[in-house]
């Protein structure tokens, strides 16, 4: 091998298949994530899933969901630098209050979900949308959990 090949490592061996082994509990996740994004725009929906995935360091989870954004139009540099949006200028007021509550939910056990992060949200989205992402949030928490548990990985792409 030359030093200008890449090598991929293989993917992790999956541990167990959820949805043969828990179909009910996988069934009832799928309708949970359907209910959950009810509301939401996609892209938010697809920003959110993707910073949290980020942040829980879930491979499977990010790359579906930075395919979901690119496929519905979403910019290559938005995604780029998601995990640094605070830097970032093409993000929304309301954008940056869904990731800030989307890390704040995340990152629960690291201080809660404090007072400021909420009431930011609360000013950028009514109590019903609030309510829904909310429920996204933790809705991609726990597929990342699945995922990340089962040794879900993403699908070889071709170079």
């Amino acid at each position: 091998m030359t030093t200008n090949e890449t090598a991929y490592v293989p993917a992790p061996v999956q541990r167990i298949s959820l949805p043969e082994q828990a179909a009910g509990f996988y069934r009832a996740m799928i309708d949970l994530d359907r209910a959950a994004r009810a509301g939401i725009e996609s892209a938010l929906a697809e920003l959110v899933k993707i910073h949290a995935s980020a942040i829980n360091g879930c491979a499977f989870c990010l790359d579906m969901h930075t395919t979901d954004a690119r496929k519905g139009g979403e910019q290559e540099h938005r995604l780029a630098t998601l995990p640094a949006w605070r830097e970032a200028p093409w993000y929304t007021a309301r954008e940056r209050a869904a990731l800030a509550l989307t890390e704040a939910v995340t990152l629960v056990t690291q201080g809660h979900v404090p007072d400021a992060v909420y009431d930011e949200a609360a000013k950028h989205f009514d109590q019903q949308e609030l309510a829904q992402l909310i429920a996204l949030i933790i809705a991609i928490n726990s597929w990342n959990r699945i995922a990340i548990t089962s040794r879900m990985s993403p699908a070889p792409k071709q170079a």
